[in-house]
């Protein structure tokens, strides 16, 4: 994730004040020295870090805090309160029109932030909701764009409209909505062009569009790889347009991360929702409380089951599950497991979201969905592939001859047969012992099982 590098820094930091018995002012304030350095290398805007800084000294050296019976822990907590106030406290949902008015938003942001994908995605999530949208091509500039808007559409099975590449994008809005009008649409999303920059002929066509249709709520896209660019461009479309709320893409990538600190200090615009992915259904609400524990290192739990509840299926889990606790594990419901956990992220999205493990304690999280590692689970997947159906569903069978053969057929060496059949064998034994991550007595079952 994003803030891997500063949840480590922040780790590190709370581990000493926690390894003291009593804080000091000073202590306090060597403390905070490191934590603003943190948000800073983290590329969170200046004055943002150094308001930060000072209500967290404010309150950090009260009376409350220094005759309390734990103060590091105090502080941890004071910190993490006064990071979800900056990202906005609350969680802000899209408005919608009541009863059967026709909700217009328009998608604006620079070109490479991904603008036009975040727009099918939110097509997609609000179609889960029970909402009818159409997607519009306004965006007449740029080469492929329409019909990336018709290939993700069709694939989120949204209807897309377009007028083509020779209209203006005012009056595609408004012939748009004559047909949302005719087909009973609740949400038009207006997917408008960007540019490399901000200049005024782009916003001057973003204003032709207002003036053309009334547009409900103008949602700023922006590329959190970008940093602190990031912010100013939500500050130069707010002055300029009026944003509503902002959506931050390619939050999951090897960035610093900081403008999802600071856009709303900023701007006094909330974030709705964080890209976090490629695919499709990559795009997550934004909730200040839950993001600022996993800035943290203390977890997410509750978009991980969020995460379960919507990509898992609960008949294929349920049974699964049932199959675990007798040992019946098979090949067919580990490959299964596989498909289940690509589709919640890969495995690195969903330690990133349990609770002492967003940082593993202080240490650097390893890429365990790099390019190397989806190799091999390609290769397990070959290898199972290879085996016949009563192979797969009676692991037993695999004598040496059968091991050979499932080797050649993947094009593997024996000893990676090996290697995966003695690591399928060590899962199985594992998940015996583990029913109460599976739904067994405790815990609700259904909710949240382990995916391998």
């Amino acid at each position: 994730m994003a803030f891997d590098s500063l949840t480590e820094k922040l780790q590190n930091v709370f581990k000493n004040l926690r390894s003291k018995g009593r804080l000091t002012e000073e202590d306090v304030k060597a403390a905070l020295k490191e934590v603003k350095m943190a948000l800073l290398e983290a590329d969170v805007n200046f004055k943002v870090v150094k308001s930060f800084v000072k209500s967290v000294q404010e309150r950090a050296v009260g009376q409350d805090v220094m005759n309390g019976l734990n103060p590091g822990q105090m502080v941890i907590k004071i910190v993490n309160e006064e990071l979800v106030s900056l990202m906005g406290s609350e969680t802000t949902e899209i408005a919608f029109q009541p009863g059967s008015a026709i909700t217009v938003l328009m998608m604006v942001g620079l070109q490479g932030a991904g603008k036009t994908t975040t727009t099918a995605k939110l097509a997609g999530k609000f179609k889960l909701k029970g909402k009818k949208p159409l997607l519009v091509a306004c965006d007449v500039y740029r080469p492929a764009a329409i019909q990336q808007l018709e290939i993700n559409g069709q694939k989120q099975g949204v209807e897309v409209f377009s007028m083509g590449n020779q209209a203006r994008p005012a009056e595609i809005a408004k012939a748009a909505l004559k047909q949302a009008e005719k087909n009973h649409n609740s949400l038009v999303i207006l997917d408008t062009a960007g540019r490399l920059h901000i200049d005024e002929e782009m916003m001057a066509e973003l204003q032709e569009i207002k003036e053309a249709v009334t547009v409900h709520q103008t949602i700023l896209v922006v590329d959190a790889m970008t940093g602190q660019d990031a912010v100013n461009v939500a500050s130069r479309f707010h002055e300029k347009i009026g944003i509503d709320g902002v959506i931050v893409t390619k939050l999951d990538g090897d960035t610093r991360g900081g403008a999802a600190l600071s856009i709303k200090a900023v701007t006094g615009r909330p974030i709705l929702y964080a890209g976090m992915g490629e695919k499709l259904s990559d795009l997550e609400q934004f909730h200040p409380d839950r993001m600022a524990s996993r800035i943290l290192g203390m977890g997410d739990v509750l978009t991980l089951i969020e995460k379960a509840g919507a990509e898992l299926d609960e008949e294929k889990a349920r049974k699964m599950t049932e199959k675990m606790k007798k040992a019946q594990f098979d090949y067919e419901d580990y490959l299964e497991s596989m498909n289940q956990m690509k589709k919640m992220g890969g495995l690195s999205g969903m330690m990133g979201m349990m609770p002492g493990l967003g940082g593993l304690g202080g240490r650097k999280m390893p890429d365990l969905d790099s390019e190397e590692n989806e190799k091999r689970m390609a290769r397990m997947e070959a290898m199972i592939y290879s085996m016949t159906p009563e192979e797969r569903q009676n692991p037993d069978l695999l004598n040496p001859s059968r091991k050979h053969r499932i080797a050649k057929g993947a094009g593997v060496d024996i000893a990676e047969v090996n290697r995966m059949v003695k690591q399928f064998n060590e899962t199985r034994k594992m998940m015996k012992k583990l029913p109460g991550l599976m739904g067994g007595k405790g815990g609700k079952k259904g909710r949240f099982r382990l995916p391998f």
